[in-house]
């Protein structure tokens, strides 16, 4: 570790790490060197429980031995040849959370590889998703890969039984399983399904290994071989780093244990939004990110708020709560976001700056920030391994989903406000604190602001979206995001539901109550019925919904929500405008 002008620079063989301005570098190094007195590295690679919580810690801890134990390689490799043999030309992977985020990542990363299959991932209910999906695979040629560690969510479970209908009628024969693969932990409900209706192929997973941190076991790699990324060589990567990160090495030369007390030291003094600047070529690393510090983190008024793919803007425009990551491939760096960097750095940001030789070190990567959140919850005296809240509301929609089936209702709350096709909806607490501020004639536009104006200094925004996650949708979200970070001067948040209810969504109900949500849910024009179940895609979202909504409620968390109606895009163009009109009213105000 050299110190200058206020900069640290951690470099060794495996990485390099910079982190300028912004951070009181005495409160860095008294830190490590608790770490390196303490013998915490040693504690943690010996599994000590005492290092976080003193709960069930240690049962969570086989991640870091998967790279060295993982012995499905050959396996993997053989399934891979037999996939592209057949005439496979698609594969899609059904999962949600840490089921599906490191293999969309590894889909996005290296793309459609020459002679191989390309990946698709499925981490939605709504049915437009599930149909665009439709209309970008051949059926005929598809393989489906059903991943769940618990092997009883709801969502990949219900994937498979429709498309296992769907190649019913098309293939026209009954048994079509061959078509079929499995991901789960071993004696799961998924693996004994798997096994009598004779998949084409099971992997297990570790069950010493949890969700989000199983990159790098069969949940990550099963999938990123059959696509056609060399696995071993991605491994070679891990193995590396996790020796780089062993007790043996000095912990001011650790890799993940240096990241992660920058981190955890930055969240003490007030500095937890997280912000992800990545170099395009590994744009998708965040969305892996986001879940594992979110998840990890997120919990006991605490935690890491990471931020994703929040366009740049100008340092004017963000708090002192920022710390900018920025994940750079040196063989492929983007000038436009170099001088962005320059300008955060030369404003007084607390700036990591990561640097990878190429994406397959993302394999490094993987292994480097797993150790840090390990080691971020360590110093915020957390547990980094479970996730009640995320539990809490996958059991309330399963509650909702039973009680449609035996009653053909979905319970939910009455709008207390409508207007042209859009109606508002929040709970008592909400309502009474929103109507306080509420300022001029009641309309979709006095409300937004009377709750936008609930957004204070080292707060954060986010959109919930339970909507298609399109580009077209995602655009007009984003513009909407950066009016609010502009004018609010806070980090902004944007989530695709149900996709985030599995990752962000921990710290958003667990963590540090300083979110504003602004949920935005819409009409089902298009539905799908589930096979065997008397409800529809469209009921399921609509649940899943409700269910984050009522848990954001009990943590009293400042919620509201949006219906838009009819027509998603067109609403979304119409909430840009309603929030553009909101922020300018409280500008010309103010």
């Amino acid at each position: 570790m050299k110190t200058k002008d206020n900069e640290l620079n951690f470099v060794n063989q495996h990485s390099s790490v910079r982190v300028s301005a912004g951070v009181h570098t005495e409160d860095i190094a008294e830190e490590l060197n608790r770490w390196q007195n303490e013998n915490k590295v040693q504690r943690l690679w010996a599994h000590d429980a005492g290092l976080w919580t003193n709960s069930d810690e240690s049962k969570w801890m086989g991640w870091l031995d998967i790279a060295v134990e993982n012995t499905e390689i050959p396996r993997i490799d053989a399934l891979a040849n037999e996939v592209k043999t057949a005439g496979f030309v698609d594969i899609v992977l059904m999962g949600m959370g840490g089921s599906s985020l490191c293999p969309a990542m590894m889909a996005k990363t290296f793309g459609n590889i020459a002679g191989y299959p390309k990946l698709h991932i499925l981490d939605s209910t709504d049915p437009l998703q599930i149909r665009h999906l439709e209309k970008h695979i051949n059926l005929e040629k598809t393989l489906f890969i059903v991943s769940s560690k618990s092997g009883g969510t709801l969502e990949p479970n219900i994937f498979k039984d429709y498309f296992y209908t769907q190649l019913q009628t098309i293939l026209n024969k009954q048994n079509v399983a061959d078509r079929f693969i499995a991901i789960t932990d071993p004696e799961t409900s998924l693996d004994k399904m798997a096994k009598n209706e004779h998949f084409k192929a099971i992997f297990h997973g570790v069950p010493s290994i949890g969700g989000r941190y199983s990159a790098l076991s069969n949940f990550g790699m099963v999938p990123s071989g059959l696509m056609g990324v060399n696995v071993k060589e991605f491994l070679s990567h891990a193995l590396r780093m996790r020796e780089a990160c062993q007790p043996i090495v000095s912990v001011k030369e650790n890799p993940g244990v240096v990241l992660g007390v920058i981190l955890g030291v930055c969240a003490k003094g007030g500095k937890d939004k997280i912000t992800f600047i990545t170099s395009p070529g590994i744009h998708s690393l965040g969305g892996w990110l986001e879940q594992l510090l979110a998840e990890s983190t997120g919990k006991s008024g605490k935690g890491l708020i990471p931020v994703d793919q929040e366009p740049l803007g100008d340092p004017t425009s963000y708090g002192n709560d920022r710390v900018f990551v920025y994940i750079r491939l040196e063989n492929a760096a983007d000038p436009y976001q170099e001088e962005f960097i320059r300008k955060f750095e030369r404003a007084g940001f607390v700036v990591i700056t990561l640097n990878l030789l190429d994406k397959m070190h993302l394999g490094a990567e993987l292994v480097r920030w797993e150790i840090a959140t390990a080691v971020v919850g360590s110093i915020l005296g957390i547990n980094p391994f479970n996730q009640p809240d995320v539990e809490e509301s996958k059991n309330l929609t399963l509650q909702l989903t039973d009680h449609y089936e035996k009653t053909g209702r979905l319970p939910g709350p009455n709008a207390f406000f409508s207007e042209e096709g859009m109606s508002l909806f929040t709970d008592e607490k909400n309502l009474q604190d929103i109507s306080k501020n509420l300022t001029g004639s009641p309309s979709i536009t006095t409300y937004l602001r009377a709750h936008l104006n609930r957004i204070k200094p080292g707060d954060y925004a986010d959109l919930s979206a339970f909507v298609e996650m399109s580009d077209e949708n995602t655009e007009l979200l984003q513009k909407s995001r950066v009016l609010i970070r502009n004018q609010k001067k806070v980090a902004t948040c944007l989530g695709f539901g149900p996709r985030f209810l599995h990752s962000t969504g921990q710290a958003y109900k667990g963590g540090p109550n300083t979110g504003v949500f602004l949920q935005i849910t819409a009409d089902h024009n298009e539905d799908i019925q589930i096979p065997d179940h008397s409800y529809t895609f469209g009921l399921v979202i609509t649940a899943q919904a409700q269910a984050d909504f009522t848990v954001l409620g009990k943590r009293s968390r400042r919620v509201l929500r949006i219906h838009l109606g009819k027509d998603v895009q067109t609403g979304l163009q119409r909430l840009h405008r309603l929030i553009q009109g909101a922020l300018r009213t409280e500008l010309d105000n103010g």
